[in-house]
């Protein structure tokens, strides 16, 4: 299980930033677009999550997620219409997309604790990887102040995510 985890994490990684891996750095709006669309996706899950889920701590984090990334992204929006801004659809977003849609069926088939622990262990490895590409790709890349601060606390709150998915994860062991 945890190889499968590594590869999806490595997977996830590699997609997040194939623009970079070929020395070009990604502009404004596509970065706003990877932004927002890895939110959507952790929202999307966490949705899912509230449906399936039996442990109320899974259930909890779920909760969370949903209210912290619609936040988030609600600022994205925001910030963008402020900015005259059209977030542009890449390569990148379409395949985390993809790649999550593909996820979203795979939980799908999973009930109780397999659920639960699939799902979480997901969150951990999902917000390690956005966090890495937030960190070292996406701030970096990002030319507009207002963009870099919103994605900084952004990294922020999604830290404390990834510690409270790895608190959750720990606990259904």
């Amino acid at each position: 299980m945890f190889i499968r985890w590594s590869a999806a994490v490595a997977t996830i990684a590699l997609l997040i930033s194939p623009a970079l891996a070929q020395g070009a750095k990604p502009t404004d709006p596509q970065i706003a677009h990877i932004a927002y669309t890895a939110g959507v996706i952790d929202i999307n899950a966490a949705k899912q999550a509230l449906k399936k889920a039996k442990s109320k701590d899974v259930k909890a984090f779920a909760e969370d997620m949903v209210r912290d990334h619609e936040a988030v992204n609600k600022q994205a929006l925001a910030l963008v219409k402020t900015l005259n801004v059209k977030p542009e659809d890449n390569d990148t977003s379409r395949t985390l997309s993809k790649q999550a849609s593909d996820k979203l069926a795979e939980l799908g088939k999973l009930n109780g604790a397999a659920f639960d622990k699939a799902y979480v262990e997901n969150e951990v490895a999902y917000h390690k990887t956005v966090n890495s590409a937030l960190e070292t790709q996406l701030i970096p890349a990002a030319n507009n102040a207002e963009l870099k601060g919103l994605l900084q606390t952004g990294l922020k709150i999604f830290q404390g995510h990834e510690q409270h998915a790895e608190h959750v994860a720990a606990e259904l062991k």
